[in-house]
């Protein structure tokens, strides 16, 4: 009888252990996520004062109901915790090593044990909460999290670096809004003004705004040669054939060159993701994929600053705004495949979001451990978010953040362009009486009639060009003398802008230097 009793309590003894243990989990869990609205009210307080957000200005709950009012996708980094600087550790990185698996199976026991106390019902195992799958190349992965506890433990670990909510973007109608601003109108213009180009042999159209920059004079000395240049965006349209290789690409006055379309954006997740193709849907990639490299021709459309370099393209982004993990995802890998690619010299980015998103600052880590040469647009929006700071990826310290101008003087921001003091280099690119004539670049569309092309998303295009041109002169500069050189031949120099940086550049005097 006592042998029964005894058992007797220490089974209730376990019992009402195992269920105080389990009472927290299960009262968070059922508490009532804070609504999107909320969540984007904090955003915007954020951005109001002058600041991109970051997921870890927020507490474990706010950040798990953004994950929860979302995709409920979460992007985990981690790391040894003995190395004290990741990014200058990023080249010794092997994730399948050892040590590097033996921390991420800890973080993924973590969440294994936070998904199995919710639902001990099933046999969940890490492959079905893995979206993306397993990580490659890059310590971070994606992945879905339910319990609200798993946050806060992750948090708490060493080997985290971060947790993120990956997919949430701001409410739907405001991401319409940005998304329009960089897909709305990228087919050919019905009407060209005639003093917003020149006619240039064999017969391309130079647009008004190369002139503000002297890049026809650059051209006596520079066209880009051997200079490979990748930019990350929509893709590149198939129907445009000054994007085609070989025939069209390489044409006129260009020649010897290739182009590459790749792309790392995915639709859906786990086992029915597939990748989209690098076609461009939206235009925007096209037209700063022109601005950067279209040929110089015969077939009168719109030519490229570095017409003669080498491109790469990448489809890593549906439009302007980076905005969902997809998309995250997708701007990550497509710069560490371009950080691998040793003949990628520049990269461009003319998309971003108000988000700091650490996934894809991995990508921008692992391009600059390989000595890429990164610009990135300050930001183009519409007029309800001008009031936004130099959004992200723009305000790393690892990226060049490049912004537009009005023709004329004083120097003037455009219309839909943010400024700051992240900005480096300006670029004139509206004119002062329309704000509608913007600069041309190619369309989406199968056609040698260019489109109009505006905001900080074609002076990023731009000032990569001329860094290309810069650097086909001068084989032998590494990009901090690239750098110097565009800066001593700016506007501004030697006085930096608040605002506006070192001012617009002169490309020829920045090809021609003997600085």
């Amino acid at each position: 009888m006592k042998k029964k009793n005894l058992l007797f309590l220490v089974l209730a003894v376990l019992l009402f252990s195992c269920k105080k243990e389990a009472t927290p989990t299960k009262a968070l869990a059922q508490k009532d996520p804070i609504s999107r609205e909320a969540i984007t009210n904090i955003v915007e307080k954020t951005l109001r004062n002058g600041q991109v957000f970051n997921w870890n200005m927020v507490d474990d709950f706010t950040l798990w109901s953004a994950g929860h009012q979302s995709d409920g996708f979460f992007a985990v980094g981690y790391t040894l915790p003995e190395i004290s600087d990741f990014k200058a550790a990023i080249k010794d990185i092997h994730i399948e090593d050892g040590q590097w698996t033996s921390v991420k199976n800890k973080i993924y026991d973590v969440i294994l044990d936070g998904e199995r106390q919710l639902h001990p019902s099933k046999n969940i195992k890490i492959e079905d909460l893995l979206p993306f799958g397993q990580p490659h190349i890059a310590p971070n992965f994606t992945v879905k999290i339910t319990n609200p506890s798993t946050i806060t433990r992750l948090r708490q670990m060493k080997e985290v670096r971060y947790v993120e909510a990956s997919g949430f973007n701001l409410v739907d109608d405001q991401v319409a809004a940005r998304s329009n601003s960089g897909c709305g109108n990228n087919g050919p213009a019905s009407y060209i003004w005639p003093s917003d180009y020149s006619n240039y042999a064999p017969w391309v159209k130079v647009p008004w705004n190369y002139q503000n920059a002297n890049i026809p004079a650059a051209w006596s000395q520079s066209s880009g040669n051997n200079v490979k240049v990748c930019i990350i965006d929509t893709g590149g349209s198939d129907n445009q054939n000054n994007l085609g290789y070989p025939n069209y690409f390489n044409s006129g006055w260009s020649q010897g060159r290739y182009i590459q379309k790749k792309s790392t954006l995915y639709h859906g997740y786990w086992w029915w993701r597939k990748k989209d193709p690098p076609h461009d849907q939206c235009g925007h990639g096209t037209a700063t994929s022109g601005i950067a490299t279209a040929p110089r021709g015969s077939d009168g459309n719109s030519v490229g600053i570095a017409y003669n370099a080498d491109l790469v393209v990448y489809r890593a982004v549906e439009d302007v705004v980076i905005s969902t993990s997809n998309e995250r995802e997708g701007v990550k890998n497509a710069l560490i495949d371009a950080a691998l690619d040793p003949n990628v010299k520049i990269i461009s980015m003319s998309i971003g979001t108000p988000f700091w998103s650490s996934t894809v600052a991995d990508g921008i880590y692992w391009a600059d451990a390989y000595q890429k040469m990164m610009f990135a647009a300050a930001g183009t929006s519409t007029s309800w978010t001008s009031w936004y700071p130099v959004i992200f990826p723009a305000n790393m310290n690892q990226t060049i953040a490049v912004t537009g101008v009005k023709e004329g003087y004083p120097m003037t921001r455009c219309t839909v362009c943010h400024d700051g003091d992240e900005v480096e280099f300006a670029v004139v690119m509206e004119r002062s009486s329309n704000s509608d004539r913007t600069m041309l670049a190619l369309s989406v569309e199968n056609t040698n009639t260019p489109t109009y092309f505006g905001g900080s998303s074609c002076a990023t295009a731009s000032v990569a060009g001329m860094a290309a041109l810069v650097w086909a002169k001068n084989t032998g500069l590494n990009r901090s003398q690239v750098k110097s050189k565009l800066i001593q031949a700016s506007s501004n120099y030697p006085n930096k802008d608040s605002d506006l940086g070192w001012g617009t550049i002169n490309a020829y005097q920045a090809v021609n230097s003997t600085w």
